[in-house]
């Protein structure tokens, strides 16, 4: 799935990013609105990452969904 359709379904999609990084609290996920880099930098913020294991945690994340 393509970054247009996850912004598309994010209704849909923020559940599932939720169950996968439980300390993202709903107000992370609306703010994040699709935004690839909003959940890069939501990601980042709460579980600590570096940048390069964030963009990769959320790819990974967006290949199987």
């Amino acid at each position: 799935m393509n970054w247009d359709h996850i912004k598309a379904d994010w209704e849909i999609v923020k559940g599932k990013a939720k169950s996968k990084w439980g300390k993202l609290t709903d107000d992370d996920l609306k703010l994040v609105g699709g935004k690839w880099d909003e959940l890069v930098g939501r990601v980042r913020h709460h579980y600590g990452y570096e940048k390069d294991h964030a963009e990769k945690e959320v790819d990974d994340f967006l290949r199987k969904v």
